[in-house]
């Protein structure tokens, strides 16, 4: 066996079985991430477990279970060929075991192999419905029904039973308990999909399993949990109770750009799905921006105004080409329209000399402008690299106040493909929850490009301007960010989403997501 420190450069090759967790693909091990990033070969349930081929490197060998039925050999015959592989497992490895034979295998070759533990459904999976494993009684048994044919000895006990693979024969199982001797009023919870997005648990009792299950559609993995501890539910769940839980929410942007946003709403619960509305590509001429940035470099401006996160990835890719860095920005007044915008620049160095202090759009940043004063600026010319789109507003509004404007393409913005069939029949059709959009231009594309939003999705707009525009379109603006900012929208429909749980649990009703009302009438947000 191998120790903790082992590593892929043994050149006689090596497997390590990692435990892959309960399904949350945050629940991975520090170790078996460790172990991903320097796999050579990855064998695994790619439906499963895809998302934790993030932590791979770039060309590793992907082998899914579900097309090659030979695992144990393939893992066997590369490693023996000096390669480093990985074998991800559902839950634990060693918990309810189904790598047995595979270990032996690597066992009987003679070739290295680590067994690397991951987080059982057993114990996560309570914890994410709120149910304490073991309280009061200091007793926890996990079973699998499928090895179980007489259930009298686990009838006793005041402890929680925690039953593996069993949903199927969920009313048979209870019966079962009942008839051995287990209080038909005994707490069960029965929980699917754990730990995911798609978690779903139904909690009843022993006697009331039947009627209660029917229409539940509880598939494997499930888990059933019997005894006391499901009755601190009601105080302890968390996961299921997040404000935005199990709402599939369109991001309309460029992935590039929305990375940070989808973080925050995976954080509330939501699963969020991004559909590039724009891409940015370069000016079809570079001339324009090479005059640019040599004026910006010689003091031909006194200003640089920058009116998105775009405009400084263009200007910075400009001076990497010409070996320039943020130094050249010495001497000469920067302006950003807003957070994004600031904190691009802040991360090429450059602080900003000015943003608005209300409203982030070129009317703000105008408000903040101060007029050209020939005793007080030197050079009265402003460089703004913008979209070739780009509005006239803020080059009218500086020309009023005494500047000239270099108003100069940095970037193009060209309407995005259509996302795939399914995605745009889940937009007219209400498959989605909710859909933020994040200026007026996301608004056109999305519509552009797949359709208008069904009228149950919850419409989120960054601000006035954008909700204005959605309205042209037709669109019922249900939440609006308090201030124009990815994050502030990202809350604000976090906050609508609680109101909408508060109110359904006050009237005694189960919450439901907004694509679960397509017949109904929506109440709109106070």
């Amino acid at each position: 066996m191998s120790s903790g420190s082992t590593t892929f450069e043994r050149p006689s090759g090596f497997v390590a079985f990692v435990g892959a967790g309960p399904g949350d693909e945050g629940l991975l091990t520090l170790r078996g991430a460790d172990l991903l990033s320097k796999a050579d070969v990855v064998i695994l349930d790619r439906e499963a477990y895809g998302p934790l081929l993030r932590h791979c490197r770039e060309g590793v060998e992907i082998v899914d279970v579900a097309e090659d039925g030979a695992v144990s050999l393939k893992a066997v015959k590369t490693a023996k060929g000096g390669s480093g592989v990985v074998r991800l497992c559902a839950g634990d490895p060693m918990f309810f075991s189904s790598i047995t034979e595979e270990v032996a295998a690597c066992a009987k070759a003679e070739v290295d192999f680590e067994i690397v533990p991951g987080v059982p459904p057993a114990t996560a999976v309570l914890t994410y419905a709120g149910i304490p494993a073991a309280v009061s009684v200091p007793e926890f048994r996990v079973v699998d029904a499928t090895q179980i044919d007489d259930w009298s000895a686990y009838a006793t006990g005041a402890g929680t039973l925690v039953i593996y693979n069993g949903v199927a024969e969920a009313v048979p199982i209870g019966k079962a308990l009942i008839s051995a001797g287990r209080p038909d009023s005994t707490p069960v919870a029965v929980s699917s999909a754990g730990t995911t997005t798609e978690q779903h648990t139904v909690v009843t009792t022993l006697g009331r399993l039947a009627p209660d299950l029917k229409h539940a559609g509880m598939t494997e993995p499930a888990l059933i949990v019997v005894g006391e501890a499901v009755g601190m539910r009601d105080r302890l769940s968390w996961f299921e109770t997040k404000p935005l839980f199990g709402w599939r929410v369109l991001v309309p942007r460029t992935k590039e750009q929305s990375a940070s946003l989808v973080e925050q709403l995976r954080s509330y619960g939501a699963v969020p799905e991004e559909v590039p509305t724009i891409s940015v590509e370069p000016p079809r001429t570079p001339q324009q921006m090479d005059r640019a940035i040599k004026g910006l470099v010689t003091g031909r401006y006194e200003w640089v105004a920058f009116t998105s996160a775009n405009a400084v990835k263009a200007v910075r890719e400009k001076f990497e080409e010409y070996g320039l860095d943020a130094r050249a920005f010495a001497g000469l007044k920067v302006a950003a329209v807003g957070d994004s915008t600031a904190r691009a620049l802040v991360s090429f160095g450059v602080k900003p000399d000015l943003m608005p202090s209300g409203e982030q759009s070129s009317e703000g940043l105008l408000a903040e402008w101060p007029p050209y004063d020939s005793m007080l600026d030197p050079i009265n010319r402003v460089l703004l690299p913008r979209a070739d789109i780009a509005t006239e507003t803020l080059v009218a509004g500086l020309t009023e106040l005494g500047w000239e404007c270099d108003d100069v393409t940095a970037y193009r913005t060209v309407r995005a493909a259509p996302p795939p069939a399914p995605t745009r029949e889940a937009i007219k059709g209400g498959g989605f929850d909710a859909v933020l959009f994040t200026s007026s231009s996301t608004v056109r594309n999305l519509v552009g490009i797949a359709g208008k939003p069904h009228n149950v999705t919850v419409i989120a707009v960054i601000g006035p301007q954008t909700a204005k525009t959605a309205e042209e379109f037709g669109l019922r603006v249900d939440v609006m960010a308090d201030k124009p900012s990815a994050s502030a929208l990202a809350a604000a429909l976090a906050e609508y989403g609680a109101k909408q749980r508060h109110a359904a649990v006050v009237a005694g009703d189960t919450p439901r997501r907004p694509s679960q009302t397509r017949r109904g009438a929506r109440r709109r947000a106070k």
